[in-house]
């Protein structure tokens, strides 16, 4: 009876090391387990190769597991029907599911849960030795189990569906907190998930809002424009607006006006210009990042399918898509957000709805337009009239001026202000 007793215990002991090794090495973190290794964890790198093939952890596991339950509730049932006759069959079953529950399920689990990333790795060299070897008992069982599945129309190594991707930005979302310096990493870890998505027409500076120059001008007068320009690099055109000829970079100018001496006689602005460079409006911001660092440039100018001027992309906007407005000394700051006391927002209809996203964490669509005065033209079918209100996707848009067919500034009220 005594020997009976040590076996039962030593078999809970090894079927409490099964469940925390099984929980242990399923919660642990993979990109921890990842780093680790390449920084010399040898331990590490066993839960590494776990990952890779979870059929045989788990297959091994299970088998460990389930035989040294099995073994002990047979034990038990023998030693309890030999005390107390077929009694000893609903004992042994009560006094093996408390004990197997309590001691060898539950109590593990949560400590392996808890304290996953250490007891992967403490755990790791032993359930190592048992994969390698009960290979050969679960590569059978596995063949078993697809053969079962095939059966059904079950595909037993389906690709995840969601990807990476999905769960990046799971991950994202779940980097949870209301300190302004969370918000600032979750919104630029999002819009770095969103670069391949984002297309350039997006974050452009549109046509009309381009600082360019008239390349007829008198040198004089062009000198004066960059001067008074707060931008660096400046479109020169000819004959119309949309036919750009060169940009010019602020600080060639000033070289070759210093070469002349301050003279400006015969200065020819065209051949102090850079060529332009056109990319279409369809670029993703990830193809034009890798563009500029490739050409080693930080400006280009958008075009549309019929080869029109739509606007210019620089390098710091897709950088300001990453982490948000950048002000230097030159800049003017235009936020065109003005937060009321109602809790609305007086909102200019050129500011994007990526901007207003990244800020105030709204989830307004950006797929069909990229102000907030196309989404409601767009969502609208029409152009408001001043004073008109709509309600979409839980906001409440109310048309405050229009400029010709644009809108130029609306009341933007989020759904939790709205009566």
């Amino acid at each position: 009876m005594l020997s009976t007793l040590i076996i039962i215990f030593i078999l809970l002991i090894l079927s409490a090391f099964f469940s925390g090794s099984e929980t242990a090495l399923t919660a642990a973190s993979r990109p921890l387990m990842h780093q680790l290794e390449r920084d010399g964890d040898p331990r590490a790198a066993m839960v590494n190769r776990f990952f890779e093939h979870k059929e045989r952890l788990i297959g091994a596991i299970l088998l460990g597991n389930n035989l040294v339950n099995i073994l002990a509730s047979a034990l038990a049932t023998s030693l309890l029907i030999s005390l107390f006759g077929n009694s000893g069959v609903a004992y042994a079953t009560i006094a093996m599911t408390l004990l197997i529950l309590v001691f060898s399920e539950i109590l593990p689990k949560t400590y392996a849960f808890r304290n996953a990333n250490q007891a992967a790795r403490s755990v790791a060299p032993a359930v190592n030795v048992l994969v390698k070897a009960l290979t050969p008992v679960t590569v059978a069982i596995n063949i078993v189990v697809g053969g079962i599945l095939k059966v059904f129309g079950v595909e037993y190594h389906a690709d995840d569906v969601f990807g990476t991707g999905a769960e990046l930005r799971g991950a994202i979302e779940l980097h949870s907190g209301d300190a302004e310096g969370v918000k600032q990493e979750r919104a630029m870890l999002r819009s770095v998930m969103d670069l391949g998505q984002v297309q350039v027409g997006e974050i452009m500076v549109h046509r009309k809002n381009v600082a360019a120059i008239n390349a007829d001008l008198a040198p004089e007068q062009v000198v004066a424009e960059v001067l008074d320009s707060p931008y660096t690099r400046l479109p020169l055109w000819r004959g119309d607006p949309d036919n750009v000829i060169g940009v010019l970079h602020a600080k060639a100018l000033l070289r070759e006006v210093r070469a002349r001496g301050q003279n400006l006689d015969g200065l020819d602005v065209v051949a102090v210009a850079g060529d332009p460079w056109f990319i279409p409006e369809q670029t993703s911001l990830v193809d034009q990042l890798e563009a500029f660092r490739r050409r080693k440039e930080h400006f280009s100018l958008v075009v549309d399918e019929y080869g029109s001027l739509m606007g210019v992309v620089t390098l710091e906007d897709i950088i300001e898509e990453i982490v948000g407005d950048i002000d230097d000394e030159h800049d003017v700051s235009v936020t065109g957000v003005r937060p009321k006391a109602d809790g609305s927002y007086i909102i200019d209809g050129a500011v994007t709805i990526r901007d207003l996203n990244r800020e105030f964490e709204w989830k307004l669509p950006d797929e069909e337009a990229s102000t907030i005065a196309g989404l409601v033209i767009h969502e609208s079918r029409r152009i408001p009239e001043i004073g008109q209100k709509f309600i979409f996707h839980g906001f409440r848009f109310e048309i405050i001026r229009r400029h010709r067919h644009q809108i130029t500034s609306l009341r933007v009220t989020p759904p939790r202000e709205i009566d």
